[in-house]
């Protein structure tokens, strides 16, 4: 079955848009007004009720996406949705890499979103979504049908006394999001701040920084299945957060395209300054008068002295994960190496600074006249301009291969490898 599936109830001008399996839009006309109702189904009886609604032989008649749309938005057109060929995608992404896609499609609405899935399909086309293009090196051309999802918008649903859970387009970038928690007084995510990117990539990564990670203040995340258009929510436990990562890079992987992501937020959440850097650019603020925009400039002013601005010099932030190891070879490389960084986990394992172990390695501001390592934080790789995405990549493997052979500690990348192209 393909979604939405549009109905209207016998002898009323009820409507419903069943959206997946435990998921449907309702819309009561009551005189001039339209209630709408977005329903998820969390429970089994609730379900049920979305089957009963496909029944045949049941009070709901099928109807067209336009008589759906006549009681749900009377008067609201589509946008058009364009397909460009062979399109540059060097603008598209922070590494600036020069690379072309086969078909390339910007969607703004979910209504586009799926049709642009409708017309994959029916031509056998793989898919490629972007987002802000912050976390992927492609190493060549891409033959597929790149999506660039841009939907937008930002919306408050106050939760007690203080809180609110704020929700977010895929599209709105992550910083400007964060920027204006911040200006409207909701709090959680200054730590995260200046992070590249759009909101709809934070969970899939659970980006970051600083003591704090999406997963620490994320409510939900609304979800197309690429199968078959389906709209589903998925709650903390569904997303399976790690250290970055998510249900998204593992089992779900290449399945959903993220369309909306909420966070749990509060006028009152407590400061985190646990990070050494931040205590330090805030040592000239009493504590009693530190505030949440004061932690966030400090993490930008941090942000900033270490990492490259993708807009002058192209990367993608971090390249690698920082390893975790057992606590007994952490054990035997505290021994060998003192001054090694070690952060111990839950469970017993170690977490180590890739960054240090690349530094010590001698990578630390390589170059490679195109490409390199940046000169003032060896977790990063650079694109000065001309460099194919292998390139980048031989460049990576031979960092994770020299620490590798000084330390016995194998890196992971954290960005995301595109081979796309049709040898591939």
């Amino acid at each position: 079955m393909e979604y939405p599936v549009y109905l209207q109830m016998t002898e009323t001008e009820n409507v419903v848009a069943v959206q997946g399996p435990s998921r449907f839009w309702e819309g009561q006309k009551l005189g001039q007004r339209v209630l709408q109702h977005d329903v998820v189904c969390h429970t089994w009886p609730e379900r049920q009720r979305v089957l009963d609604m496909l029944e045949p032989d049941g009070p709901w008649t099928r109807i067209s996406k336009e008589s759906f749309n006549r009681v749900w938005s009377p008067g609201v057109e589509e946008p058009d949705l364009e397909f460009e060929a062979h399109v540059e995608l060097a603008r598209w992404t922070t590494f600036g890499i020069s690379s072309k896609a086969r078909w390339f499609a910007r969607v703004t609405t979910l209504t586009q979103l799926r049709a642009a899935l409708a017309w994959a399909k029916e031509r056998e086309v793989p898919l490629l979504v972007l987002g802000g293009g912050s976390n992927m090196l492609l190493h060549g051309d891409v033959h597929a049908l790149v999506l660039q999802v841009d939907i937008r918008g930002v919306d408050v649903s106050p939760q007690g006394a203080t809180g609110a859970i704020v929700s977010a387009g895929a599209g709105e970038p992550w910083h400007g999001f964060v920027m204006q928690t911040l200006d409207e007084g909701w709090h959680g995510l200054e730590n995260l701040s200046l992070i590249p990117g759009n909101v709809g990539a934070s969970p899939m990564q659970n980006i970051g920084a600083y003591g704090v990670e999406v997963k620490d203040h994320f409510a939900w995340l609304d979800a197309v299945r690429i199968e078959d258009g389906a709209l589903e929510r998925f709650d903390t436990s569904n997303c399976q957060f790690g250290y970055r990562e998510s249900v998204f890079k593992r089992e779900e992987r290449g399945k959903w395209i993220i369309v909306r992501v909420a966070f749990h937020l509060d006028r009152e959440s407590p400061l985190r300054m646990g990070y050494g850097a931040i205590e330090h650019e805030l040592a000239s603020i009493p504590v009693e008068r530190r505030t949440h925009r004061d932690v966030s400039e400090a993490v930008i002013r941090i942000r900033q002295s270490k990492l490259p601005d993708p807009t002058v010099v192209g990367n993608a932030g971090s390249f690698f994960k920082n390893p975790t190891v057992p606590a007994a070879v952490a054990q035997k490389l505290a021994e060998a190496h003192p001054s090694m960084p070690q952060y111990p986990q839950e469970g017993g394992a170690v977490k180590l600074a890739a960054g240090w172990l690349i530094e010590q390695s001698g990578w630390k501001g390589h170059s490679r006249e195109t490409h390199g390592v940046h000169e003032k934080q060896a977790l990063v790789l650079v694109h000065f301009g001309g460099a194919t995405g292998q390139e980048v990549w031989a460049l990576a493997q031979d960092v994770m291969a020299s620490v590798h052979g000084k330390f016995g500690v194998q890196l992971e990348p954290e960005v995301n490898q595109i081979q796309m192209h049709p040898s591939a």
